[in-house]
């Protein structure tokens, strides 16, 4: 059971949080480019199309930890260091997205969709926003790879 778990685990992770991570770091200079290009619709279609993937897969990335702790409480790992760090980082992560990403690529959607300019400081804003989602998915997956302190670790 463990080993459909950690599956499971791993492909929700792939398949919900690589898009997430993705769409969110595109979604900046897409904006960019939508909010200088004015009239074109292909541009805002993009932003569009980049904010509802990290809408929809961010919903989608719920299966993650509920697969995560499925998985450590099968393994008996769930009071492990690593373990915690890393559910501590998950659950930053996902403020980052629910608190700063995605509001604010609601805030800029909206300034193109009513004509308005798109600041650089907002699009740059955002940009670190969604770097530091994907630095703490990296670190995550280094500690689910590496667990430190793990007999079954590297």
């Amino acid at each position: 059971m463990t080993k459909i778990l950690l599956s499971l685990h791993v492909l929700a992770a792939v398949i919900a949080i690589g898009p997430v991570a993705v769409a969110a770091s595109m979604f900046p200079p897409a904006a960019r480019r939508a909010g200088a290009s004015g009239s074109d619709p292909s541009a805002g279609a993009s932003v569009q199309l980049l904010h509802r993937i990290c809408r929809v897969y961010a919903g989608v990335g719920l299966a993650v930890p509920v697969l995560g702790f499925a998985t450590a409480s099968y393994m008996g790992v769930l009071g492990s260091a690593w373990l915690i760090a890393s559910i501590v980082l998950t659950a930053v992560a996902a403020g980052i997205l629910v608190v700063l990403v995605l509001p604010g690529q609601d805030s800029l959607r909206g300034q193109i969709d009513s004509g308005g300019t798109v600041e650089r400081s907002d699009t740059a804003q955002l940009a670190m926003y969604a770097g530091f989602f994907n630095l703490l998915w990296a670190a995550v997956t280094v500690l689910m790879v590496v667990r430190p302190g793990s007999t079954t670790g590297v």
